[in-house]
């Protein structure tokens, strides 16, 4: 049986994890953030309880909508993209979140800064 987690440590794990994390819920709403320095994109306390649509340039707009009503819809497993930015090749992906019913709750977006994964070549193990 797993162990009943706090709200305080689950954010803890979400922080340190090196992917910003961003959950908008069933009504399109922004609801949380992983709040650690690194950030690719920053965010305020006042992004919460905005509607995603906002939270957009309004030239991206068509393409949040078609992304959200995919995955909402089950169209989608998930959305997958990839941009340049400061140097740094930024991986960004957005998956549903759904309850045990495979009921929608909302999406989830991680974002990751990949530009050294992209360097790793052959493997490097813990043991040998």
């Amino acid at each position: 049986m797993l162990e009943k987690l706090s709200t305080e440590t689950i954010e803890a794990i979400f922080d340190a994890l090196p992917v910003d994390i961003t959950f908008v819920d069933k009504d399109d709403t922004v609801g949380y953030y992983s709040r650690h320095n690194d950030r690719i994109f920053r965010r305020t306390p006042a992004i919460i309880g905005r509607k995603v649509q906002n939270c957009h340039p309004q030239q991206s707009l068509h393409k949040v909508n078609e992304v959200v009503a995919d995955l909402k819809s089950g169209k989608r497993k998930v959305a997958e993209f990839w941009i340049d930015l400061k140097g740094q090749k930024v991986y960004i992906r957005y998956f549903p979140v759904k309850d045990k019913a495979g009921n929608y709750l909302g999406i989830v977006e991680v974002s990751q800064d990949i530009t050294d994964l992209q360097k790793i070549k052959g493997e490097k193990r813990l043991v040998g």
